[in-house]
């Protein structure tokens, strides 16, 4: 078009003949001729409008709007891209049904391939993503494993390989586990962070099921366990789309590397240990981070040194400590079971669903975000329960002790103390003392403690070491009798004896 312009111009507004235009331009006089005749039909006049090229072109070659009988007709190619998704359907099948519908008018089948790779092309654009030091850790495992062998049986187990990757400098983390469970795929972040010396903003993972318990286009939930290890760390998890992996191009290509550069370099090795085969790989990680850069100069660590390692936040003092999370109901004898124990928690909370916290040494109970009850973790299928947690009559009940009866009696005097002291020895099993003492804590409630104490004082001084005994002073009020001189005339005086009837009654 630019030759175009520069004859009307020429010849608009400089005025030259067309043979002058000819030989300045290098055309010929037909061609400049043809042009200065398309543009008197197109009406254009020196300075031309302001017009795009196509547009330009559009104007010296009008479109003819109506429809050419002799152009093939144009397959549908987005139904075309669906039905190839499917099971069995194949381009050729899918031209044939074309040519059967447009008999006359339709595309060989190597233009048909043509023009559907060509809108192919135009529906996949990729958005080149710009990183920024110490922003993004990207995380998924490698498709190939490698197998375990087990030196006394024989028998082969795959081992899974973890990569992480940081987005600016392409820093790169691998390594072995058994498998990609919650607790593999938690202490494969931890570890990583300490390999990478520090914790990103953000984590990018997959959405396999360790990492997100629902998954949703926009709002993923993320496994109890996950979320609580990176806000330990400081940092937060932004899942990928499912089935998108171009949301996470790095942790794609650093698989492809660590599949290339290592695993395939182990190929011909066996390996007995999950220890041993992670030495080995670390040897050729190692190598990998230091490998020179094709097109530009430096190393994955250099990059890592100059641009990640200033910009991820500091490791915290503590390690994360792994733990799993379930959800229970506080039944009805204020217990929760976890893994076959019953734990005790505040009575208060009987039928309220609690949020368990298990690690390895200690079981939380949370209710609304708030710790209500800490347990030692117990694998016997017995119960903890905690007298804290009991209502106050279970309590009272639970304290019940032939201890916890001497104490009382010291408060309320030395004859008390030494009667409770005697009425235990007196039985042949201590435990058989507990009702009667008891019954000495009812009279103390009933008659007062100092009534109380001097009906065990003449009690010892009988020896009636009984409970009854006691009563019956009581309800007699003999425990305001002055005391005989000796004993022997107090075990003697027919007053006190419950088995005499004394003398007004033979009257």
């Amino acid at each position: 078009m630019r030759k175009i312009k520069d004859v009307i111009r020429l010849r608009q507004q400089a005025g030259l003949s067309q043979r002058e235009i000819a030989n300045a331009l290098r055309l010929s006089v037909g061609v400049v001729n043809k042009y200065l005749s398309a543009a008197a039909a197109a009406e254009l006049t020196w300075p031309l409008p302001d017009l795009s090229d196509t547009e330009l072109r559009q104007r010296f070659q009008p479109r003819d709007e109506s429809p050419n009988p002799a152009s093939p007709a144009q397959p549908d190619f987005a139904l075309i891209h669906q039905e190839l998704k499917k099971k069995g359907v194949t381009r050729q099948l899918l031209w044939e049904e074309y040519v059967a519908v447009h008999s006359t008018h339709h595309y060989k089948y190597s233009q048909y391939c043509h023009h559907y790779r060509q809108w192919c092309k135009r529906q996949k654009l990729s958005m080149r993503q710009t990183h920024q030091a110490g922003e993004k850790m990207f995380v998924d495992y490698a498709g190939p494993t490698v197998p375990l062998i087990n030196p006394k049986t024989g028998e082969t187990s795959p081992a899974q390989i973890f990569v992480a990757v940081l987005g600016a400098s392409n820093y790169t983390f691998a390594e072995a586990t058994l498998s990609q469970q919650l607790p593999d795929w938690i202490g494969s972040h931890v570890r990583a962070f300490e390999y990478f010396g520090g914790v990103p903003a953000l984590v990018v993972p997959d959405n396999l099921k360790s990492a997100v318990s629902r998954t949703d286009r926009y709002e993923p939930v993320l496994n109890r366990t996950y979320e609580e290890m990176l806000e330990h760390y400081g940092t937060f998890a932004i899942p990928t789309r499912p089935r998108k992996p171009k949301d996470k191009p790095k942790v794609e290509v650093a698989v492809q590397i660590v599949e290339r550069w290592i695993l395939a370099r182990l190929r011909h090795q066996r390996f007995y240990s999950l220890a041993e085969l992670n030495r080995s790989i670390a040897i050729l990680l190692k190598d990998l981070n230091q490998r020179p850069f094709r097109k530009r100069s430096g190393t994955r660590h250099s990059e890592y040194l100059l641009l990640d390692h200033p910009a991820l936040a500091p490791l915290p003092v503590e390690q994360y400590q792994f733990a799993t999370w379930i959800q229970a109901r506080v039944q009805m004898d204020y217990h929760v079971a976890v893994e076959g124990h019953l734990y005790s928690v505040p009575y208060q909370l009987v039928t309220q669903q609690l949020d368990v916290r298990i690690t390895p040494a200690t079981v939380h109970f949370i209710h609304q975000n708030r710790r209500v009850a800490l347990h030692i973790r117990s694998t016997d299928r017995g119960q903890t329960t905690l007298p804290e947690h009991m209502p106050p009559h279970h309590r009272a009940f639970s304290e019940e002790s032939l201890q916890h009866y001497l104490e009382w009696s010291r408060t309320v005097g030395p004859q008390t103390n030494d009667f409770v002291a005697r009425l235990i020895s007196s039985r042949p099993r201590p435990t058989l003392a507990i009702r009667s003492c008891r019954g000495l804590v009812f009279l103390s409630k009933r008659y007062g403690p100092a009534r109380l104490e001097a009906a065990c004082q003449r009690a010892i001084m009988a020896g009636a070491i009984r409970q009854l005994s006691v009563r019956l002073m009581l309800e007699k009020g003999l425990e305001s009798v002055p005391l005989p001189v000796t004993e022997t005339d107090l075990v003697c005086s027919p007053q006190i004896h419950e088995n005499i009837r004394g003398a007004s009654y033979y009257q």
